[in-house]
């Protein structure tokens, strides 16, 4: 059933596809499965160069055995609010912490994206990340380090002068702007080359056209991310 657990032969299905190079979208057409789940899958079991279905089946079944305490203990610590279901939250917790590691973040650091995001206050103490996530503060501390290099976290001071690690909507127009500035070095740097390597050789030419169509996105995505800023402060009707 699509909404059920993955079986062996599913697992083993997902493998073949990977090891075929197929997208994670088309294996999940010929399981009748959703993407979201073949992603998440692969995700947590190794990626999609080190997945091993047998490995996978075995991990999933560990998990499975401590569920149900975690799961206890993670409904006893943070009640839901507004009535939600706390399966569902969990699962969907669950679903956007795979696409942000499927984006490029570590696992912790997606996790912990995840959470924030999640939150209706949107901010959280080191300590109640630790014990929503139920992992160490080590652990909370070096992802909030890597997190706010990227400018997707921001770090405050409450009242009683504790850190409190903040995500809100002006993050993500800051982060997108910082996108673009990096995108302004690599222009920088590939006609530096251009320089170095001769205007008319053809790595220059390479090197040439590589800097006008990152300048072209860099000053595109500014532009867009100017226009669009004041949607990110929008309230829902």
């Amino acid at each position: 059933m699509p909404g059920g657990r993955l079986t062996q032969q599913e697992r083993q299905q997902i493998a073949l596809g990977l090891a075929d190079s197929l997208p994670y979208a088309e294996i999940a057409r010929r399981l009748g499965r959703p993407t979201s789940t073949v992603t998440r899958e692969v995700l947590r079991n190794g990626g999609p160069t080190a997945y091993r279905a047998d490995l996978a089946h075995r991990a999933t079944e560990r998990r499975a055995r401590r569920r149900v305490p975690a799961s206890a203990r993670a409904a006893e610590s943070v009640a839901q609010s507004h009535g939600r279901d706390t399966e569902a939250v969990a699962e969907y917790a669950e679903t956007f912490t795979t696409v942000l590691m499927a984006s490029g973040l570590n696992k912790m650091s997606a996790r912990v994206l995840t959470c924030l995001f999640t939150t209706d206050s949107g901010s959280l103490r080191a300590s109640e990340l630790a014990q929503r996530l139920q992992v160490s503060p080590a652990s909370i501390s070096k992802a909030i380090a890597f997190l706010e290099s990227q400018s997707l976290v921001r770090r405050e001071r409450d009242e009683r002068r504790r850190d409190r690690y903040v995500v809100d909507n002006e993050l993500f127009y800051q982060a997108t702007i910082a996108s673009a500035r990096a995108n302004d070095q690599l222009v920088e740097t590939a006609r530096q080359g251009v320089a170095v390597l001769g205007p008319h050789t053809p790595a220059a030419a390479r090197l040439e056209n590589i800097a006008r169509f990152l300048d072209f996105i860099s000053e595109s995505i500014t532009r867009a991310a100017e226009q669009a800023r004041d949607v990110l402060h929008s309230r829902p009707e």
